[in-house]
């Protein structure tokens, strides 16, 4: 098929990779050229802008920073709906905020073409492994026509209507964060406590602790470099999401909200580009006690 890709950043980059690889021609388009270099190499097209790189393409594919940005790519000069055409289907996989995700899909359904909101999970690994799950929300039957596409990248769940894989991941996003919060509590008190941490990591793997931060994100604790593939000003712009979310929603999420604090005062500590796991950090410097520990902790965006 001919598919545009609109964003080649931390997760976008491999996952349009995934797409060369299944033999589907791709024109790509991102702020920075340098981007696409492996893209190109590989035999896709270089646009310059949203507008052309959706000529004569049956699927759209975006992956960009938040809803700024996407409102851009969209709504901009030479962006993407200054140009699609029916029976165009645009799929966007960045994570955004559900309200705007039902505006731009009603706005491309008046030009004739569809919209899929499809936006990830699962890390960099994932995206480098075509493991990264995508929460899909929109027509049923254009889902699963598209499907075998978006399967190249990862499992595809479908969530209902246009919006509902916005927010379904935001639900995802808002567990994570408060898991490591608690992931990093947790381990440092039970260190300090008197438990070896490796001990410690181990229990907590299994049973009623069992969490898939604590799986696949305490090594990056572990290897000291607290996971710099996603960053705290990431992490601000995601929970300013959810916790707008639950307002939306009229939630109290009373856990959230305090997540959200522990992250912006990791965020203030230790600066925003710092990775994501500095919130656990806060815990140990607050603590006085130290989760670095030995051993051969391959970054996942390596494996």
């Amino acid at each position: 098929m001919k598919i545009a890709f609109i964003g080649l950043g931390t997760m976008g980059g491999p996952a349009a990779k995934n797409l060369i690889s299944g033999k589907h021609q791709l024109t790509v388009c991102d702020l920075n050229k340098e981007n696409a270099s492996e893209h190109i190499a590989l035999g896709a097209t270089w646009a310059k802008t949203p507008a052309e790189a959706i000529r004569d393409a049956e699927i759209i594919f975006t992956m960009v920073f938040g809803p700024i940005q996407i409102e851009a790519v969209m709504r901009g000069k030479d962006g993407i709906l200054s140009a699609i055409q029916p029976n165009q289907t645009w799929i966007d996989m960045t994570t955004n905020q559900p309200t705007l995700a039902r505006e731009l899909a009603s706005e491309v359904a008046e030009k004739g073409a569809a919209a899929i909101d499809a936006p990830v999970t699962g890390a960099v690994d994932g995206a480098r492994t075509s493991n990264m799950t995508q929460f899909a929300g929109g027509d049923s039957s254009l889902v699963e026509r598209f499907r075998p596409v978006m399967e190249l990248m990862g499992p595809v769940i479908y969530m209902g209507d246009n919006g509902n894989g916005c927010v379904t991941k935001l639900a995802s996003n808002q567990l994570w964060a408060i898991h490591a919060t608690a992931m990093g509590e947790a381990l440092v008190m039970a260190t300090k406590s008197g438990v070896p941490l490796e001990r410690a990591w181990q229990a907590l793997k299994i049973g009623a602790g069992q969490s898939w931060c604590m799986e696949h994100d305490a090594p990056s604790v572990f290897a000291g470099h607290y996971d710099p593939s996603f960053s705290l000003d990431l992490c601000r712009k995601d929970l300013d999401l959810i916790v707008g979310a639950c307002d939306d929603a009229n939630t109290p999420a009373p856990l959230t909200r305090a997540t959200q604090q522990q992250f912006e005062l990791a965020r203030t500590t230790y600066g925003g580009d710092k990775g994501e796991l500095h919130v656990v950090k806060l815990e140990e410097d607050g603590a006085g006690v130290s989760l670095h520990m030995d051993g051969e902790w391959t970054p996942h965006w390596n494996k």
